[in-house]
């Protein structure tokens, strides 16, 4: 399958949609890109392999789930920043790198073909350790994904009222930045349904439950922090 969807992003489409032969990492040269998905270099992993209880939870990979507008990037950059690590959002790796937003590649291709390039985008980064990652709302809906980000992440679901999803997804539509809908419907009064249908994905997934309605990106992340760092020493 994987192979599959790297030949269909190589073509020239008419939709227009390339396949970067290389793309480098921005970060410390540990993880290279090659293709449409990260390749974790084996080398990197097994010099970077942790010993012991304590050294596992350090590198652990700090994993961000939740719905649209919940917080995910925001809080995802500031997690990084403060903890020196690589922050990928899997949304905009994918829009890197089909060259074209996840409205239009939902539109041209479907959501079953963005959810295929999805899983396959969580397991090579579920490979890699040491990062941030904010995943798509929707990502804890396939038990693989779960499994793959549980092997070496700490998951975190970042919740808020349904209000304040709203007025979040409303300044991203005045900014320009358009959610496909997941249902037909439109995106902002679908909200309650699709909250309803992945709350006990959210949760069953989650080590860590964040209510960010009050908070600021940066409170968030500091909250967050004081947790996953009591749970390495508790380790």
């Amino acid at each position: 399958m994987a192979r599959l969807l790297f030949l269909l992003l190589e073509e020239r489409s008419a939709y227009g949609l390339i396949c970067d032969s290389l793309y480098s990492n921005q970060s410390r040269g540990q993880n290279r890109a090659h293709g449409f998905f990260i390749l974790w270099n084996s080398e990197t992993l097994s010099k970077s392999a942790p010993h012991g209880l304590v050294a596992v939870l350090s590198t652990r990979n700090i994993v961000l789930v939740g719905y649209r507008c919940s917080g995910k990037t925001s809080v995802g950059k500031y997690l990084a920043k403060e903890l020196g690590r690589e922050f990928f959002d899997t949304d905009v790796w994918i829009e890197k790198k089909a060259r074209c937003s996840i409205e239009a590649l939902v539109s041209r291709h479907g959501w079953d073909f963005f959810r295929s390039l999805e899983k396959e985008l969580i397991k090579e980064l579920s490979a890699g350790v040491k990062l941030v990652i904010a995943t798509g709302g929707g990502a804890v809906m396939d038990d693989v994904n779960v499994g793959n980000l549980k092997k070496t992440g700490y998951i975190v679901w970042l919740t808020a009222k349904e209000e304040v999803l709203k007025e979040r997804m409303r300044r991203d539509h005045r900014s320009g930045r358009f959610r496909p809908s997941l249902t037909g419907s439109d995106p902002l009064e679908e909200i309650t349904k699709v909250l309803s249908a992945r709350a006990s994905y959210y949760e069953k997934a989650s080590d860590l439950v964040v209510d960010t309605t009050s908070l600021s990106p940066s409170q968030v992340a500091a909250l967050i922090l004081r947790r996953f760092r009591k749970s390495v020493n508790a380790g």
